[in-house]
């Protein structure tokens, strides 16, 4: 099913401290292992996770812990969702803000915005990995490698809001309808769950999926891609061909599009992955 841009008329959206007292006391027997963990967090590349759309910050929340207690830096950065140049050119200043090397991880259109983002970083940016994400090249757009294949219902399943540009054009925000995000985007996710997801998802403007790429990364950093087969918004065969193309170290995998929430044990392993290539200078 092809995805169009949807004209429907706009409507109105609503979405959706206490202090811990701390110990004072600090043994020596805890000394040791925290000085472990310092030396293992500085010899380590920092894991940057940039999220798509549909999602934020928070789908990486169980792969951040994870890479937490492995001993990594994670920063969850937050994508603007307005179009490959603006949100490549936010992702950089976010990387270039890093000190040492940094392995960048996108999923779903975040892969196009770290293939944009890493050009010319290869000095800093030393691994990219894809989750259930595009791989797009120049010339490329998310909306035209999704209608390449077959297999994607997104269409079926998504509203829009208009708005008011400040200059007086129009623009449109593209959300998944509340009622289909489970099965649409994580039907792997338990329903409590993924009504939380469905309220909170971060819009992606529309144009974004339309604007082509003019930078693809994987051309010169090495490649990890991580292939969800139950995926209803990217196609199976398009994350096969992209990652093929890229000569990405694939991996395949039975879960939904929102595989960061459901399999985020799966997701951190491929990232160690790619992360164990990597060390910073001496």
């Amino acid at each position: 099913m092809r995805i169009t841009r949807p004209t429907l008329p706009g409507r109105r959206l609503t979405l959706l401290g206490a202090t811990a007292a701390a110990g004072l006391a600090v043994t020596a027997v805890a000394l040791p292992g925290a000085a472990g963990a310092a030396t293992r967090h500085q010899e380590r590349p920092t894991i940057v996770l940039e999220h798509g759309a549909f999602a934020d910050a928070a789908s990486w929340d169980g792969v951040v812990k994870r890479l937490q207690l492995a001993g990594y830096p994670v920063v969850a950065a937050a994508n603007p969702l307005r179009g490959p140049a603006n949100d490549a050119a936010h992702l950089r200043g976010v990387v270039e803000h890093i000190d040492g090397p940094v392995v960048l991880v996108g999923h779903s259109y975040g892969g196009t915005v770290i293939s944009q983002a890493a050009a010319g970083l290869e000095d800093k940016v030393k691994a990219l990995v894809y989750i259930a994400a595009f791989l797009p090249d120049s010339g490329e757009s998310s909306l035209g490698l999704t209608n390449k294949f077959p297999g994607s219902t997104l269409g079926a399943a998504i509203d829009s809001v208009n708005y008011t540009l400040p200059d007086g054009s129009q623009g449109a925000d593209v959300y998944i309808k509340p009622d289909k995000f489970h099965q649409q985007f994580a039907a792997d996710v338990p329903a409590g769950k993924a009504r939380l997801m469905a309220a909170g998802q971060r819009p992606v403007a529309a144009a974004a999926l339309e604007e082509k790429s003019t930078q693809a990364a994987w051309r010169t950093i090495p490649s990890w891609s991580l292939v969800t087969t139950g995926d209803r918004n990217i196609p199976v065969a398009a994350q096969r061909f992209m990652s093929a193309r890229a000569h990405a170290h694939t991996t395949e995998i039975d879960a939904s599009h929102a595989v960061s929430v459901s399999r985020p044990d799966a997701v951190t392993r491929i990232v160690e992955k790619a992360a164990r290539t990597v060390r910073r200078p001496a």
